[in-house]
């Protein structure tokens, strides 16, 4: 009869981290404008509601990671003008917690981040 072979301890798997889907690589970000940007009439005109002290923001969606998409805005790469000329850092810390997401998800979130920003006295800007 051949030696017993003592059994090799089973180890335990790692528990499974659920894959976010292919569908879900969208994402909203919000840019810091430039205090410079309320001296354009656009600007301006669009953010009546501005309140004194709030900071002048644009907010977009992208298919890209935001930190790509703001070097692309900042090369002039199918870039927003207000984000080319007075784009100063990204904000995460207003959108991170949605993304990544679905593009309709991503889409509406846009506008619906951009109308919160509005209510809360940001000065918003949206392509």
């Amino acid at each position: 009869m051949p030696p017993r072979v003592p059994s090799v301890p089973k180890v335990p798997k790692a528990p499974k981290v659920p894959r976010i889907p292919r569908s879900h690589h969208y994402h909203v970000y919000v840019v810091e404008l430039d205090d410079q940007v309320w001296n354009s009439t656009r600007f301006r005109k669009a953010n009546s509601g501005w309140t004194l002290g709030k900071p002048f923001v644009y907010v977009g969606m992208t298919g890209l990671d935001p930190d790509v998409r703001f070097d692309k805005h900042k090369a002039g790469i199918q870039a927003n003008v207000f984000v080319r000329d007075f784009g100063v850092r990204l904000l995460p810390k207003l959108y991170d917690r949605y993304n990544p997401m679905p593009y309709d998800a991503a889409r509406d979130m846009e506008v619906e981040l951009g109308i919160s920003l509005r209510r809360l006295g940001f000065g918003v800007w949206q392509a």
